[in-house]
């Protein structure tokens, strides 16, 4: 029998060899040779035991390979009487680990099986070289991956059930390009289209055409900015030359749709005719023995297969393609699907572990939401911010001279100022609106503008951020100083109004040390300035309202689930909010905080001596009152946002997945004190930079009862955690009503625990308290 079977193998790898020629030519054979012992099949082993055997089934399928408890078990070959074979690795009658499946048509598949499903890193070759290679659930390319098609185009980046779906590019093979959101295979959200001649939109796309505020560049720097939409009638937007073009601008930004797009089409990529998984085989261990097998296993492997089952029962009634959707067949797998791990269905609140012997605190983690309240129509600083948008339109629109970061003296005169009045009418500079009447003006242009350019800020994009189609939102209560705060919609920037005596007597008085500061810092926490203007109101009210514009620290792409404001003072630094009514919007203060945050070395490092730096600057300029900002992104959360717990060693992959519903994927599992050796995160991301997304763990600290301790004690729980922070509200300075603030409350309570002291000693308690809540991870 033996030498029959294995001329029946030869046979048919011969056969294989054939068909897969055209599609690929290989130096060595896709299937080694494996020695195969006979073995009687009357012959009777002891549960467990495994050996080897060679099958041929009624049906033409053959297996050769380890077997034990009547199925396979170990490394084993099998062939389909169709021309499919699989090489690897199998566990009780699945295929599971590393392993080969291949098709009659010349594509292979080699990688990771679980359960019969490709699952996990992999690579796919198809019959036409359309390659995919990354990582697969439930037979799908789902996670990080890239793809060569068969035409010559390329993607690279994140996918889910099948299609580009979150961060990806998209090289076309006629050299354009496309970086950005992509959604259920399609470009959609924030992107860039470049193209080959140079050309290129940048701003929202929707369904694969851009939708929503965008702009065109051309290569000799002219741009068009507007709202775009392929019903021409809801197109709307203005063209700004470059500095040297001249003459009329005649240009339909409807050729983008119609000639520009049409060579950028989506490879749907090559079908796969059937899935690994779909091959069974009927195993004598699927018979009276599977049951003695199956009654020994957990609930959770079994709501696993028939998880796994929908998947199967809903590809064989749809097309087998790698690019197509089947929301029903996965959205019921995993709840964290992108991960492949399984969710605990606990409830959100996370309680800390007794063995400590601390109380346990509770964590209730609940769905962040954009702040504000869009102004529409009607709001009553509606007309403000028409003519906010109005006026910014018009100063970094209008045409300007290149200049050096070489600024002189004059630059910064607080007399550097420009008026410009809006009638409702229009003029010669300005635009017909429908607001009242109104003249504005620009603080030390030159300056603010290249600010702007030190800070890498683009003036299309900065324009139509605040003054595109989508009105500003306004944050639900004034500041402690009585200003208001606008967000745009794209939370990119934050405009506050200011007090005179902020505008002229700190901002401006300091902006020389400021622009020679961040200039010097590249990566300077300080709070970013991009603007000061102000509006003035004709009329019998006069009213003059200034204005800053600011950088939003929270605008990233995690979910922000906390965030504190420390200052390193402890009166009156305290919410008083039980944990139930805490959202993901609240600002919690100094004795709230109670975690340590411990970083990668050499971030820690960078922090350590930048927070330094800035400390210094301000402290010279005799600036109080400021605070560290931290918005802290938990990583252990699941889909539905519940924080999860597992006092588990982790080896799972801590990369960060994106997807367009939530840009870390999975539910990574908070770390045990067994981890401190082995971080789980990378030391570097790509989107990182100081402030901004810093992979970290936060150490739960507890205060013992009775004690007001600014930093609690340690408890050895951690969580991973992703961090953004910055230095805001640096426009305080050490005046008279300051210095009268300090000598009262020294009276009544510790004048080393009030936020009004001298610029010298807030700076030290400052930093003593910022470097005893961040430290370094060992």
């Amino acid at each position: 029998m033996s030498r029959a079977l294995n001329g029946i193998v030869n046979a048919w790898e011969g056969k294989l060899k054939k068909s897969q020629a055209p599609a690929k030519k290989r130096a060595n054979s896709l299937f080694t040779a494996m020695s195969v012992a006979h073995v009687d099949d009357d012959e009777i082993h002891p549960p467990g035991e495994v050996y080897h055997v060679e099958k041929v089934f009624s049906n033409g399928d053959v297996y050769m390979g380890q077997w034990a408890d009547n199925c396979p078990n170990g490394h084993g070959k099998c062939l389909w009487a169709d021309g499919c074979m699989y090489v690897g690795n199998w566990c009780r009658g699945k295929t599971k680990g590393k392993g080969k499946f291949s098709w009659p048509c010349g594509a292979t598949y080699e990688g990771q099986f679980k359960n019969g499903y490709m699952d996990g890193e992999g690579t796919y070759t198809g019959s036409s070289e359309d390659t995919y290679r990354g990582t697969w659930v439930s037979n799908m390319m789902h996670g990080k991956g890239e793809r060569n098609y068969a035409n010559g185009d390329h993607y690279e980046g994140h996918w889910r059930r099948g299609q580009p779906h979150g961060n990806g590019k998209y090289l076309w093979n006629n050299g354009n390009q496309y970086i950005g959101h992509w959604r259920h295979g399609k470009m959609n959200g924030n992107g860039t289209m470049t193209w080959a001649n140079g050309h290129r939109y940048e701003g929202s796309w929707e369904d694969g055409l851009p939708r929503g505020n965008g702009t065109f560049r051309w290569v000799d720097g002219s741009f068009y900015v507007g709202v775009w939409s392929k019903d021409p009638k809801e197109q709307s937007g203005t063209y700004y030359p470059c500095n040297s073009q001249s003459g009329s601008f005649d240009w339909d930004p409807q050729e983008v749709y119609l000639v520009k797009l049409s060579d950028c089409t989506i490879n749907p990529g090559e079908n796969i005719t059937v899935f690994p998984s779909q091959k069974t085989v009927n195993w004598p261990c699927e018979g009276e023995d599977s049951q003695k097998h199956s009654s020994g296993r957990s609930h959770k492997t079994n709501d696993s297969r028939r998880r796994r089952a929908s998947v199967d029962g809903s590809l064989s009634n749809a097309e087998h393609s790698l690019g197509s959707e089947s929301d029903s067949s996965l959205d019921g797998s995993s709840e964290c699907l992108d991960s492949g791990r399984e969710v605990d269905e606990r409830s959100g609140v996370q309680e800390l572990d007794m063995s400590s012997g601390y109380p346990r605190p509770h964590i209730v983690l609940k769905p962040t939401k954009k702040q504000g309240l869009t102004i529409s129509k009607g709001h009553k600083n509606y007309e403000l911010m028409l003519n906010l948008q109005l006026g910014i339109r018009h100063s970094v629109g209008k045409p300007a001279p290149a200049t050096s970061l070489d600024l002189k003296a004059t630059a910064f005169d607080p007399r550097d100022k420009t008026w410009t009045r809006f009638p409702p009418q229009g003029s010669k500079h300005t635009p017909p609106h429908q607001s009242c009447e109104f003249r504005w003006k620009d603080y030390c242009p030159l300056v603010f503008r290249t600010l702007r350019k030190l800070f890498k800020v683009d003036p299309a994009d900065y324009m139509l951020s605040l003054c595109g189609n989508d009105a500003l939102r306004e944050l639900s209560s004034p500041g402690k100083s009585g200003s208001f705060f606008y967000l745009t919609n794209d939370d990119k920037y934050m405009i506050k109004t200011m007090k005179k005596s902020e505008a002229k007597q700190v901002l401006i008085r300091m902006l020389s040390a400021y622009y020679n500061h961040v200039r010097a810092c590249e990566n300077t926490l300080v709070t970013k300035f991009f603007g000061l203007h102000c509006v003035k109101l004709t009329g019998a009210a006069q009213k003059k309202v200034r204005f800053v514009i600011m950088g939003n620290l929270f605008c990233t792409q995690y979910a922000i689930h906390r965030r504190f404001d420390l200052k390193g003072s402890s009166h009156g630094r305290l919410t008083d909010k039980p944990e139930s009514e805490i959202e993901a919007t609240t600002t919690l203060k100094d004795l709230d905080l109670n975690y340590i945050f411990r970083m990668p070395k050499s971030w820690f490092q960078e922090f350590c001596s930048q927070v330094d730096r800035d400390c210094d600057f301000l402290e010279h300029e005799r600036i109080m009152d400021y605070s560290l900002l931290v918005g802290v992104h938990f990583r252990d959360m699941s889909r539905s946002g519940k924080l999860l717990h597992a006092d588990v060693n982790v080896s799972a992959d801590r990369s960060p997945i994106g997807n367009g519903d939530q840009t870390i994927d999975g539910a990574a599992p908070r770390l045990s004190t067994t981890d401190l050796d082995t971080p789980s995160y990378p030391i570097r991301w790509p989107s990182a930079r100081l402030g901004s997304n810093i992979p970290a763990r936060a150490e739960v600290t507890v205060r013992n009862n009775g004690e007001a301790q600014l930093v609690g004690e340690p408890t050895g729980e951690y969580y991973d955690v992703v961090l953004v922070f910055g230095i805001i509200d640096i426009l305080q300075d050490y005046d008279i009503s300051k210095k009268l603030e300090h000598a009262y409350k020294s009276f009544q309570y510790n004048p080393s625990a009030i936020s009004a002291v001298d610029p010298r000693q807030y700076s030290k308690r400052f930093r003593d308290f910022i470097f005893r809540i961040f430290t370094e991870d060992a």
